[in-house]
């Protein structure tokens, strides 16, 4: 013990946290949180107990990624150190542990986001009809994300796809997933629609979708959003947030684009049905025309007999002016020599052509009477 060197405090401080650094660069603890509390907006500070002991923990406001209160049971990795204030966990990441607490986090966290208006249905977008540019986030060795891919081909396959490989599971999940967000809403030719998948699992392998900045990245997307985590009766905040949400990956390549063979039926029962609209128009236009055509022919014999009728006046009244017939009542038709209808009287003299009813001859004007 003679040679053991001395340290000052702060010496002493500075080689254990030195030992604890190289010894135990991260270490991972579980507890229940009790005190607490955030300051001032920036820092966390809790108690991590069990039945025998309790340590001191703090964090950074910004590295809180899920809901947390008193009584809760959490899992932390953190920093083990050494301060002038005493021994303590200096937290890197937090998640609620068992099935009871992972619920509590989430209604907390689902709660704190519904006040904000992330969730209402006025914000959500409708996703594009047919889509030619589709941006997937998933891991590309995940049976949601084949079943995805297969679905799609299956259905309509002319979209072109974009796959972000990120991973669906585990504390670096979140970060990689809000990335792949974030380069397909940067992208100078962005999709049309984001499509998150990711298959069935526990509750606990589905942690990563309720993790606030990733909700938040999902909410804040400027591309419209689709999300498919788990099974149908699984429901994340991710999903919450998403534009649309589908139960499954299978699902969601059913909502994303329609199935051509369903478009074919489709085309065809319309084109029967305008078959026979454009069959039932052309017949009707034929009978409104049948009918015209009658309608005329009646109106044009109306009028041909009215027409018949008005020659047959009209000739009995030329027939009755007819100068032959005026002849046959005892009158003579007076001419000059010219032929010229006598209309004056004629001077001494002039010879004339005097026409009756069975002769014709010429006289001369010997006088004129009055």
């Amino acid at each position: 013990m003679e040679n053991q060197p001395i340290f000052s405090v702060s010496e002493a401080m500075a080689v254990v946290n030195q030992t604890l650094e190289y010894a135990f660069p991260f270490i991972q603890v579980e507890g229940e949180v009790a005190n607490f509390k955030v300051g001032s907006g920036k820092w966390v500070f809790f108690d991590l107990k069990d039945s025998e002991a309790s340590l001191r923990c703090f964090m950074p406001a910004w590295n809180l990624r899920t809901a947390v209160e008193d009584g809760m049971r959490v899992a932390v990795v953190a920093k083990p150190r050494l301060s002038k204030y005493g021994f303590s966990l200096n937290i890197e990441a937090i998640k609620p542990v068992g099935e009871g607490d992972i619920k509590k986090s989430f209604e907390l966290l689902k709660k704190k986001l519904t006040a904000e208006g992330l969730f209402a249905p006025e914000r959500k977008r409708p996703l594009p009809d047919l889509p030619s540019r589709i941006g997937v986030i998933s891991s590309v060795e995940a049976a949601g994300y084949k079943d995805f891919i297969k679905i799609i081909g299956a259905r309509f396959g002319v979209s072109e796809i974009t796959v972000a490989d990120t991973a669906v599971q585990g504390d670096s999940a979140p970060d990689q997933i809000m990335a792949a967000i974030a380069a397909f809403n940067e992208s100078a030719d962005p999709p049309e629609v984001i499509v998150i998948l990711r298959g069935g699992g526990s509750r606990d392998d589905l942690l990563a979708f309720d993790d606030e900045p990733l909700v938040r990245a999902i909410a804040g997307s400027r591309v419209p959003t689709l999300v498919g985590v788990g099974h149908e009766i699984d429901v994340t905040l991710a999903d919450l947030a998403a534009d649309v949400r589908a139960s499954t990956p299978s699902n969601a390549a059913e909502i994303l684009l329609p199935d051509k063979r369903e478009i074919i039926k489709s085309l065809s029962h319309k084109l029967e049905q305008s078959q026979v609209k454009l069959e039932n128009n052309l017949q009707r236009k034929i009978d409104e025309i049948v009918q015209n055509l009658a309608e005329m022919r009646l109106k044009t014999e109306h009028s041909l007999v009215r027409a018949e009728n008005l020659f047959g006046s009209l000739d009995l009244a030329l027939e009755q002016l007819n100068p032959a017939r005026i002849l046959q009542r005892g009158y003579a038709l007076v001419r000059r020599e010219s032929g010229e209808i006598l209309r004056a009287a004629p001077t001494v003299g002039e010879k004339l052509q005097i026409e009756t009813k069975n002769s014709t001859f010429r006289v001369k004007t010997v006088d004129i009477l009055s």
